[in-house]
């Protein structure tokens, strides 16, 4: 009878052990497992701009809960000065956009669908780097005018701008004047040559600079909450310019490890455009909050 009352209570361990488990890649680390104990170390970079900078944080706190050691290499620049910091290890992670990072490596990519874009860049990568599962969330280039500029000219698509190029100075980024669908990407493929362009760093400046009428148009991510916020137009890409733009995790394939690998897929899976709306709204807010407070908010809400 000793014998029965003892198996019962070693089955009855194994499932409370068992119950105590779970398959949930984001869940937390009891700080009893093998995971917890992580000895990994990776290095997380962030291009020039807020959202870049959040999604970067919710990377590296998402790790760091995982046990892994995140060192932070925030607001490096654009692309151009980023890269090759992933390509020379310098940099292990940074959270990036499929069409324009296929561009960036193959310039006469001409892929524009989501999936077809995702497939192609797999193969376009350096060999040191990949890519991970990326989110629905997509955040695009677009050309973007005031409501006063619209109604004046009847805008709805970059085509409708096209009469009137002539007279537009164009705002953006430096190095959307060299990119293939930044302004070379404009002029070939609706005919529109702007007045003149002038640059601007990425946010409140070039908002700032739209809606005060230094230039007449700009690009503006779409998921940037001024466009709301003070009544902007996305122009409408008929001819499909800009690419689908998902946000996906770039990482040098040597720090790829499962718990790096199956964290970010699954954060991936819970980001979607009108969640990444909602973070850059949060961002902005009037009090002006951290992109790490932001961050850890958006954690606990999902659960990590």
């Amino acid at each position: 009878m000793k014998r029965v009352l003892a198996g019962l209570a070693t089955a009855a361990t194994a499932l409370v052990l068992a119950a105590c488990g779970s398959s949930d890649p984001l869940a937390e680390d009891s700080g009893d497992s093998g995971d917890s104990g992580s000895k990994e170390t990776i290095s997380i970079g962030s291009a020039d701009f807020p959202e870049s900078q959040l999604l970067a944080e919710i990377y590296a706190q998402a790790l760091e809960g995982k046990g892994v050691t995140v060192e932070r290499q925030f607001n490096l620049g654009s692309r151009e000065k980023y890269f090759d910091g992933l390509k020379d290890g310098s940099i292990d992670l940074i959270p990036e956009y499929t069409g324009v990072l296929l561009q960036f490596v193959n310039k006469d990519a001409k892929e524009v669908e989501s999936e077809e874009v995702y497939a192609a860049l797999q193969t376009a990568l350096p060999e040191n780097l990949i890519v991970l599962e990326k989110a629905t969330a997509e955040d695009k280039d677009a050309v973007v005018v005031t409501r006063e500029t619209a109604d004046k000219w009847s805008l709805k698509s970059i085509d409708d701008l096209v009469p009137h190029c002539g007279e537009v100075v164009f705002g953006g980024p430096t190095e959307i004047q060299q990119r293939p669908d930044g302004i070379p990407g404009i002029q070939s493929t609706y005919g529109c040559t702007f007045k003149s362009f002038k640059a601007l760093q990425p946010g409140a400046i070039t908002t700032k600079a739209l809606v005060d009428g230094t230039v007449q148009a700009a690009d503006i991510f779409t998921t940037d909450s001024a466009i709301e916020a003070n009544d902007l137009v996305v122009l409408e890409d008929p001819k499909n310019n800009f690419a689908a733009q998902n946000v996906v995790p770039l990482v040098n394939k040597d720090k790829a490890s499962a718990v790096v690998t199956d964290t970010l897929n699954a954060l991936s899976a819970k980001l979607d455009t009108e969640t990444l709306l909602d973070l850059n709204a949060r961002l902005n807010a009037e009090d002006k909050p951290d992109y790490s407070d932001v961050a850890e908010e958006w954690l606990a809400e999902i659960g990590v």
